[in-house]
């Protein structure tokens, strides 16, 4: 009889552990995935952030922090008056984090959606296997699969200045890189395309200056790129580009727009400021480039320059750059100020309410990870942001407060 009680017992818990496991309760929470919907805007100039996806925490850097917070002398782990020490002049109002968090993704691209963005153009370094490009690479995998659930654009910003040795093997190690893209990236929906072909932008050239150099690396796409080079830097590969991008420099704005349409494509640039890290950072001396912030009236004023100057297309220079403080993601120096002036300019119906219910999803997160069923809820949320649903998203989101 003992013995069979047992059994009994044994079965009893077996069975109760395998349903709940195999069949969850009928009152569990089921998420509806929307498709994103367009943010609609009055004005049609595509505007695209520049992104920099390099930034490592313990957790995801091997215990240590990256160098992008640190630099060469600051230590996030040491915290002054409630804030990291990190190794730049302003603060992100989320704190130092890592590229490819998943919430720090949503947060990042659902306010570039409510803030009129069309599209990301993100640094990349390439397929090399040194230093921290593979960190990088792995994180701008993980912006790319966030993006395209998002609905904004995506596209790259390569980097040639890490291609070393001898001529042959930097234009192979280009090659194999030009071939992961297309086969990666270049084919999806969500990459951004000019006249039919994917864009492409080059910081530089830095170490690849001919012109036959770029015939060679491009010779191994089934399509060319629109490719725009770095703004002065036309010459270095003219028969492969299609035009130049404006980046911050010493030179008045003004001046560094073309006369005459000198090129078939042109980004224009505005920036919220220019305030670089580097001597503070024990990284050299600091850039002869400094452009005051003048609380958002330098970024407002070059928006309204590019309008002007009648851009199709306008590049936000930087979403990120902390170590240069070119800065428009939510700071806790300037709040949303960067993004409210660029949903005024934009034409979004949406403004600073929108923008803090976002960082609010993002606060629910962080408050509730591991888990699993309210995250499931957030999940939700996430879904009726991207489909501008917006007081869906409040009302599911006061229920989990």
């Amino acid at each position: 009889m003992k013995l069979y009680k047992l059994i009994f017992i044994l079965v009893t818990l077996l069975s109760g552990s395998s349903c709940k496991e195999d069949n969850p309760s009928s009152n569990e929470f089921t998420v509806t995935a929307y498709d994103p919907v367009p943010v609609a805007k009055t004005n049609a100039m595509k505007l695209y952030m520049h992104y920099m996806a390099w930034f490592e925490t313990p957790e995801t850097n091997n215990g240590q922090w990256g160098w992008h917070w640190t630099m060469n002398n600051k230590n996030p782990d040491r915290i002054i008056d409630g804030k990291r020490e990190i190794a730049a002049w302003y603060y992100p109002l989320i704190g130092p984090y890592a590229s490819s968090d998943p919430a720090v993704l949503e947060y990042h691209l659902l306010l570039m959606k409510y803030a009129g963005v069309d599209g990301v153009l993100v640094d990349w370094y390439g397929t090399q296997q040194k230093n921290d490009l593979p960190g990088i690479a792995k994180n701008t995998d993980a912006l790319f699969k966030a993006i395209e659930k998002t609905g904004l654009e995506f596209a790259i910003v390569y980097e040639d200045r890490f291609l070393d040795g001898n001529k042959t093997g930097m234009i192979n190690q280009a090659k194999t890189d030009m071939l992961f893209l297309q086969s990666n990236y270049f084919n999806k929906s969500c990459y951004t395309k000019i006249d039919g072909k994917p864009l492409l932008l080059i910081f530089g050239p830095v170490t690849l200056q001919s012109r036959s150099d770029w015939e060679d690396i491009f010779g191994v796409l089934s399509t060319q790129p629109a490719f725009l080079t770095l703004q002065d830097h036309f010459h270095t590969a003219s028969t492969s580009a299609s035009g130049e991008y404006m980046w911050p420099d010493t030179r008045k704005p003004e001046d560094k727009y073309p006369k005459n349409d000198d090129f078939p494509v042109f980004i224009g640039a505005a920036y919220p400021g220019f305030r670089d890290f580097y001597k503070e950072g024990g990284n050299g001396e600091n850039l002869s480039v400094r452009w005051d912030h003048d609380n958002g009236n330098l970024f407002k004023s070059l928006l309204d320059l590019g309008k002007n100057r009648n851009m199709k297309y306008l590049q936000l220079v930087t979403w990120n750059d902390f170590g240069e403080g070119t800065m428009i993601e939510p700071t806790s120096e300037f709040g949303y100020k960067f993004l409210t002036i660029n949903q005024q300019f934009a034409g979004v119906n949406y403004g600073e309410k929108e923008l803090k219910s976002i960082k609010r999803l993002y606060d629910l997160r962080k408050a509730n990870e591991g888990k699993r069923e309210k995250n499931k809820k957030l999940d939700q949320v996430f879904y009726y942001f991207v489909s501008l649903q917006y007081d869906k998203a409040e009302e599911l989101m006061n229920t989990l407060e």
